[in-house]
């Protein structure tokens, strides 16, 4: 048993060292400081005009109304009194006859 436990910690110890990673190089870019602006590039074309949009949907006719009620008759007034008759006038005289010489 002596040689197995001893045995058992070398490989545990070969097995660890082989883990271990690799040193990483960075390598960092130089700097360097930028020149002059250069001149201005020359203006963009003008867009086009966007197109007209669509018309709108004609909106709904109203609902008619409703007819209204008809009125109720009115009353038959009374019948006026009737005046009295008046009375028969006087008969006038005949006159004379044309024969008569003046």
């Amino acid at each position: 048993m002596n040689r197995t436990v001893m045995m058992l910690s070398l490989l545990a110890t070969l097995g660890l060292a082989a883990c271990e990673p690799q040193p990483t190089v960075v390598t960092v870019p130089a700097t360097t400081t930028p020149g002059p602006a250069g001149p201005a590039g020359a203006t963009g074309a003008t867009g086009s005009t966007g197109s007209t949009g669509e018309q709108g949907n004609t909106g709904n006719t109203g609902y008619t109304g409703a007819t209204g009620a008809t009125g109720e008759q009115g009353y038959t007034g009374d019948t006026g009194a009737t005046g009295e008759q008046g009375e028969q006038g006087n008969q006038g005289n005949q006159g004379e006859d044309g024969d008569e010489t003046p």
